[in-house]
């Protein structure tokens, strides 16, 4: 039984006999705090840097792969925010298929093209191939397009849960990886091959890069501008993002289906009649990182969902031109039930403020539970080199 599958039988357990909920949640260990991870030595990050320079072309091409279907929000919008924003390489967000890609847990957007646009106009291949964790692991396209990719050369980037994906293409067999903490056990399982290496937020091994928890986009995008054009390049895009550091280090063992995590999950769960629904506006030249990490820790807490809201119906332009479709043309949703973007606060700000808005509005255990979920350490803000 997986993690999963557990939290689904500990909540009915709970609602029909609370005593078997109740031992299964205390037989789980109680959790801890993360500590701050050893610094990662120069020898270690500039093999990781010489190992993901451009495979093929001076200005790579990158291409970030959605399944149309459901694709992980901040997986597929960060690293491309992020490196449109750097202007180190030719960006394209694709779809499977022609039409919108559903994003997880929310948004919606239309892909720039689709994989056989892709593919007539590049018949050699993308340099990198960036894999968000998607609602199904297994489509067979999916996983035929990725290895074609690698045959040709392309670097494979699993973000998050999506080297399930890379490794259900036969990918990461005999490779050193990682992914996130709550899909670890499974994908070890039936990928025994794997050899895992923990405390790493990114693992790169002969072509293929994999990263641990949703918020590792950010490190991950900054470590691939500084093999493409340097250190000094990406350490004034981290600026701009909000962020003074980052490598690969991570306090893994901080990452675990604990108590407290499954505790606030059944309880936020059972209370659905106090669900809400949060307005987020959109306006042209949004961020796409701070849109990403706004709408998703706000629709993880297990206490609210985010709808998109829009003045009119039609698409609306992100700040590098990916075009997001809002959940209705409605500008009179109660301000009580809003999120908002505050002007001028940088992308990696947003979600420590989000966090302290959850907190004071469902408590702290939440904010901590969305944190948990996005494999970040509200114990050292804005330190994304140690556990973002």
């Amino acid at each position: 039984m997986n993690n999963r599958q557990m939290l689904r039988y500990s909540l009915a357990m709970i609602a029909l006999s609370g005593g078997a909920g109740a031992a299964w949640l205390l037989s789980l260990p109680p959790g801890r705090k993360s500590r701050i991870a050893p610094p990662i030595k120069q020898a270690e990050k500039d093999t990781m840097i010489a190992a993901l320079r451009p495979p093929k072309r001076s200005c790579p091409l990158i291409a970030i792969l959605g399944a149309n279907d459901g694709s992980e929000t901040t997986d597929y919008l960060m690293p491309y925010g992020i490196l449109r924003h750097a202007g180190v390489a030719d960006v394209i967000a694709l779809g499977m298929v022609p039409g919108p890609i559903r994003l997880y847990p929310a948004l919606k957007v239309l892909p720039q093209a689709t994989v056989a646009h892709f593919d007539a106009r590049h018949p050699e291949g993308a340099d990198y191939v960036i894999v968000p964790a998607m609602r199904r692991d297994d489509d067979p396209a999916i996983l035929r397009w990725i290895k074609h990719q690698s045959s040709k050369g392309a670097t494979i980037i699993g973000v998050c849960a999506g080297a399930k994906v890379v490794a259900n293409a036969g990918l990461l067999d005999g490779r050193w990886a990682t992914t996130h903490w709550y899909y670890l056990d499974t994908m070890r399982a039936r990928h025994p091959a794997i050899h895992y290496i923990p405390d790493r937020r990114l693992v790169v091994d002969r072509g293929v890069l994999t990263t641990t928890g949703i918020t590792a986009s950010i490190p991950l995008s900054l470590t691939l501008i500084e093999a493409i054009a340097g250190r000094e390049l990406a350490s004034a895009i981290a600026e701009n993002l909000g962020v003074t550091d980052w490598d690969a280090r991570h306090d893994s063992s901080a990452f675990q289906f604990a108590r407290p995590f499954a505790l606030t999950a059944i309880c936020n769960r059972l209370s659905f009649w106090k669900h809400e629904w949060l307005g987020l506006m959109l306006e042209a030249d949004t961020d796409e990182v701070s849109l990403a990490l706004l709408a998703d820790a706000w629709s993880r807490t297990y206490r609210s969902s985010v709808v998109t809201l829009a003045s009119a119906a039609g698409v609306l332009p992100t700040r590098h031109g990916l075009l997001v479709l809002p959940d209705r043309a409605l500008i009179d949703w109660p301000g009580k039930q809003r999120v908002m973007l505050v002007a001028r606060q940088k992308p990696a700000q947003v979600l420590d403020e989000a966090l302290l808005a959850i907190a004071a509005r469902y408590g702290e255990r939440t904010a901590d539970f969305v944190a948990m979920q996005l494999e970040y350490s509200r114990e050292s803000p804005q330190s994304w080199a140690n556990e973002t």
